[in-house]
């Protein structure tokens, strides 16, 4: 039953940091046009980095005998947020007020195609760790029917 608990946590580890991918592509869309960041710069594309979590079973809180029995990875992690480093997009607009003396506008480095498709990406992992959690449940239900 304890390997069940490591089922969820992996999971829900998995739910989490897509969510937080989902907020950063949205920021990432709602900021394709801003020219003008606090630092006086367009806005910087950003992205995760994901990491594997630490395997700290449930079970350990329940069972001490039952710590051979976990795999011993945890799940997954946001561990840094970054900023994409390649260049701004440059587009001539000499009516806009960050337009340069030739009139060339520094825009975002974001591409709304390119963070459409990684919102797809993204939507369809959550979708198949719901899937996994759901399976997960499933089983620790009938397993619990077995003892009835």
């Amino acid at each position: 039953m304890m390997s069940f608990f490591n089922a969820f946590s992996i999971s829900s580890s998995a739910l989490t940091a897509q969510r937080l991918r989902m907020d950063i592509i949205s920021q990432n869309i709602a900021n394709v046009n801003t020219t003008r960041t606090e630092d006086g710069t367009p806005y910087r594309r950003k992205t995760l980095v994901f990491q594997e979590r630490e395997g700290i079973p449930f079970s350990q809180y329940l069972s001490s005998a039952s710590k051979e029995r976990y795999i011993s990875g945890g799940g997954v992690r946001v561990s840094a947020i970054v900023e994409d480093p390649s260049p701004f997009r440059e587009v001539y607009d000499p009516g806009h007020p960050d337009a340069d003396e030739n009139g060339i506008v520094q825009m975002p480095n974001v591409d709304v195609i390119t963070e459409m498709v990684n919102m797809i990406s993204a939507t369809r992992a959550y979708e198949a760790n719901v899937t996994a959690m759901n399976a997960s449940k499933s089983m620790a239900s009938k397993a619990l029917e077995i003892g009835r």
